[in-house]
């Protein structure tokens, strides 16, 4: 009988130093997990209450954990930043980042502080930039790892890059831009693992997704009353419980079986529940000419370059990053 990766195999996280954007849903659940394995876990999220309560309940549950929250919202880049050099001021380490936080399916255009589509710009271009100003804090982590999220969404052939109208300016559908932004997070998490093997920045970048799992995320998106909140409200039963769809990024995050590049899910249903197992990455999703445009577009919409925020005693080590196998 095969044996499946739980909690009980989750190795000790004492003295190891964890960011987990989100307050909810997936987020929580890594977050609690993570505290109750001895992590040191910030909880970064947009809503001061949810926060707070967020904290409330992990320490509930774990009465010694070691959890902080800190605000950020993935949707301004002044926000990221400020966020970012706070941790600097305050932590002299980062062992590992979670990009768990998104949004989902708002079923009209809406956009960021910064004019970027939401779902692009908060799932993708927000988690690049926080990535790109932590680089120098998860460099000086031990073993540091970074798990990025994507999504079933993203498999078959109709994900895709959409340079000619990247903030779905021209037409805007809520699942096509919703899936665009998840196979963005993919390709990221696959070219930082290259670039990072090329430059020796000793990161190891691992992709992840949930599964179908019962969050909030389509009761905030598309609301409760649109056919998808619907469908989430009375099928709820056909949606894991968000606790098991946390596991192939809890185990991404601290597994030493867990590989660099690699990307997991919920090993059954066609990946959409069960334990943690390799997923099939989509053929598009390993087309590096088109992860590397799409790095160089991230760096000039954001305006952070991650070659400028690495510590100068790595500089002489830089390289420039490969095309070749992970």
């Amino acid at each position: 009988m095969t044996k499946f990766w739980t909690l009980e195999d989750m190795p000790s996280q004492k003295g190891r130093t964890i960011v987990v954007t989100g307050t909810g849903g997936l987020g929580f659940e890594d977050a609690v997990a993570l505290a109750r394995a001895g992590g040191d876990v910030i909880i970064a999220g947009r809503n001061p209450a949810k926060g707070a309560e967020a904290m409330r309940r992990i320490r509930q549950d774990v009465p010694n954990a070691s959890v902080t929250f800190e605000a950020i919202d993935l949707g301004d880049l002044g926000s990221i930043a400020a966020f970012s050099q706070r941790l600097k001021g305050e932590r002299d380490h980062i062992d590992v980042l979670i990009n768990n936080a998104g949004v989902m399916m708002p079923p009209t255009r809406k956009t960021t502080v910064d004019g970027f589509e939401l779902q692009f710009g908060t799932n993708y271009l927000g988690h690049f930039a926080l990535t790109a100003q932590l680089l120098p804090l998860l460099m000086r982590g031990e073993t540091p790892r970074l798990v990025t999220l994507s999504s079933v969404a993203v498999r078959g052939g109709n994900a895709a890059i959409n340079f000619s109208d990247l903030q779905a300016e021209h037409d805007y559908k809520p699942m096509p831009v919703y899936s665009q932004s998840k196979l963005a997070c993919l390709m990221f998490a696959l070219e930082l693992q290259r670039r990072s093997k090329s430059a020796g920045w000793g990161i190891t970048s691992i992709a992840a997704h949930p599964g179908i799992s019962r969050t909030d995320l389509l009761h905030n998106g598309p609301g409760r009353v649109s056919a998808q909140g619907r469908i989430r409200s009375l099928l709820w039963f056909l949606f894991q419980p968000a606790a098991q769809g946390a596991l192939p990024t809890l185990f991404a995050a601290t597994s030493t079986a867990a590989r660099c590049g690699a990307y997991y899910g919920p090993h059954k249903f066609g990946e959409t529940r069960g334990y943690p197992a390799i997923s099939q990455i989509p053929a598009q999703a390993l087309e590096t000419h088109v992860a590397h445009r799409l790095w160089q577009a991230s760096e000039q919409l954001t305006g952070v370059a991650f070659d400028r925020q690495v510590p100068p005693p790595a500089v002489a080590h830089l390289g420039a990053a490969t095309s070749g196998d992970l």
